[in-house]
């Protein structure tokens, strides 16, 4: 993909609006997805993220409604090309197999407004992050106008994603089925983000 072919388009010449967005089709992650809660699923989830250097990252937190209100991160989303991986941190902690995975800087992990998550994650925990890749610094470099996931999904992938489930209780002991799928696309969608930003930019991930 060459950005002179594309710089016309909504996204670059100017921002891509909220009803161009909405007009995108709407797509969700179709592929396994596992969610990650005791030790045992831990070890083994680790093991199969071995490998990869690419994952795309996101984090879920119940939300606060009430001033001086706060919680701590609920899920924590890793995805590969083929799978997605949900790690509830209410049961798991932020344990050392995952501080090591995220401290790893010789695996990208791609998403977007990456501070606040890696503060959060980091007060559950102390690790010292590397190989982070937030997508919304990326694309500003790329000229992109839209610079949050959902816009950026549109702008470059040609789809929507829905945000429905950004306000449920990531904290309750047993995700729904609609949380499981809002999760598992955000994580998606990061590492594909990632791989369109790189097309653009020329160089490989």
């Amino acid at each position: 993909m060459n950005k002179k072919h594309i710089s016309d388009r909504p996204g670059f010449d100017r921002r891509m609006t909220r009803d161009e967005i909405n007009d995108c089709p709407i797509r969700r992650w179709s592929g396994p997805v596992r969610v990650i809660r005791t030790g045992s699923e831990l070890n083994t989830a680790v093991e199969d993220l071995a490998g990869h250097a690419l994952l795309g990252f996101d984090t879920e937190t119940r939300p606060a409604y009430t001033k001086g209100e706060h919680y701590p991160p609920s899920l924590l989303q890793l995805a590969t090309e083929h799978e997605v991986f949900l790690f509830q941190l209410k049961h798991l902690g932020l344990p050392t197999p995952l501080r090591e995975l995220l401290a790893d800087p010789a695996v990208i992990k791609a998403g977007v407004s990456l501070a606040y998550d890696l503060r959060e994650l980091t007060n559950l925990a102390p690790f010292e992050p590397a190989g982070f890749v937030d997508l919304g610094d990326l694309a500003r470099k790329c000229g992109i106008k839209n610079q949050g996931l959902r816009g950026l999904a549109a702008v470059l992938l040609g789809f929507r994603i829905t945000k429905g489930a950004q306000t449920t209780n990531w904290a309750r002991n047993e995700l729904t089925p609609k949380q499981i799928a809002y999760a598992a696309t955000d994580a998606w969608v990061g590492r594909e983000l990632y791989l369109a930003l790189k097309k653009i930019t020329g160089t490989s991930s």
